[in-house]
């Protein structure tokens, strides 16, 4: 088929690459554009994946009538603008995660997608891989009842990012907890059924970062200027009666070579344990108890460009945005909640 929609990535770090195989295997897009406020990182971008259009100003790609999709790679507190701007230009938009660290940025962004009629998805890629997708088509079954509480985490060992993008608050708002966080809780609500959270009791802070001699296995010492948290943990409450403890962490000492990711699900019918895809049931009648392993679990392709195509297949078929804004919402209200209590010191209504 011929291709139908023109791409522009605005932000050319490391997410950026990890897009463009995607971009370049989907049947209906082309990346023509691309974008960095490093002229270097622009040129050696577009030499690499060979596009001619490289610039350091957004709007240069933003108000190109030629381009439908924009792609935002920068950081966080970079989003909203871009984004309402594309839509506002006509573009749908690809935006990374956080869709945008506030959740009143997230309900303007979604106000610009209901007046501009565009397509407005959070790049959240854990729920493109096989292990996500076999997992969430399992529970939607109803397999596991009624889930009234789940744990997930996110840890690292000495693992922290170490560029300005990711440890400065000023171009991030947050350390881990809107940084990975942003991925454990995205892929927790989704395999739940994304309940109404109504509270959240959380802390963050910065326990290791500044310890002398602090590494990151990622880029040696941790940078002084570092001003996030490098540790968070929540307790959130939900509409439906279901709990969830959420933990998150760049630097920890704990039992692991890099990174420790797990999600257990408690149902009335049964348990559920994501990524080992298993599902725990009893019958009561025997006393027995039973494990059933999912098979079908293997990536079709790398999340992150699996999110880009199925993002272009949304708009050529006329569907819904794979990963809806007000889910989005949804997991940013909790995390700004996590900050919010910690400031507080208690609980955090979120209705």
């Amino acid at each position: 088929m011929a291709t139908s929609l023109k791409v522009g990535i605005i932000g050319l770090g490391g997410i950026a690459h990890t897009h463009m195989p995607g971009w370049q295997e989907s049947p209906y897009t082309e990346v023509i554009g691309a974008c960095d406020i490093s002229e270097t990182a622009a040129e050696t971008f577009g030499k690499r994946w060979d596009v001619a259009r490289v610039t350091t100003t957004a709007a240069d790609l933003i108000n190109d009538p030629d381009i439908d999709i924009i792609d935002i790679c920068t950081p966080n507190n970079y989003h909203a603008l871009l984004a309402i701007a594309a839509m506002e230009a006509g573009k749908h938009v690809l935006c990374e995660k956080p869709l945008a660290p506030l959740p009143a940025d997230i309900r303007t962004m979604i106000d610009a997608r209901d007046r501009t009629g565009k397509l407005l998805m959070t790049a959240q890629h854990f729920r493109f891989g096989g292990t996500a997708k076999a997992m969430k088509a399992e529970l939607s079954s109803g397999v596991l009842g009624h889930v009234y509480h789940a744990r997930s985490w996110m840890l690292r060992r000495a693992a922290s990012p170490v560029r300005p993008g990711f440890i400065l608050k000023e171009q991030a708002s947050g350390g881990p907890c809107i940084d990975i966080g942003v991925h454990i809780l995205d892929l927790t609500l989704w395999m739940m059924g994304n309940p109404k959270p109504i509270a959240v009791t959380g802390v963050a802070r910065t326990e290791l970062a500044h310890h002398p001699g602090a590494f990151s296995i990622w880029g040696g010492a941790i940078p002084q200027q570092f001003n996030v948290e490098d540790f968070a943990a929540a307790f959130v409450r939900f509409e439906n009666g279901a709990t969830l403890m959420l933990e998150v962490s760049w630097l920890l000492h704990h039992n692991i070579p890099v990174e420790d990711t797990q999600i257990w699900l408690y149902g009335t019918d049964a348990g559920a344990h994501w990524p080992k895809c298993e599902i725990y049931s009893t019958n009561y009648e025997t006393q027995q108890h039973y494990t059933k392993t999912l098979q079908l679990t293997k990536d079709i392709r790398e999340p992150h460009a699996q999110e880009c195509i199925e993002f272009a297949e949304a708009i050529v078929n006329g569907a819904p945005s794979p990963v809806p804004a007000e889910e989005s919402l949804q997991v940013m209200t909790i995390l700004d909640g996590v900050y919010r209590s910690q400031i507080s010191g208690g609980e955090v209504r979120l209705d």
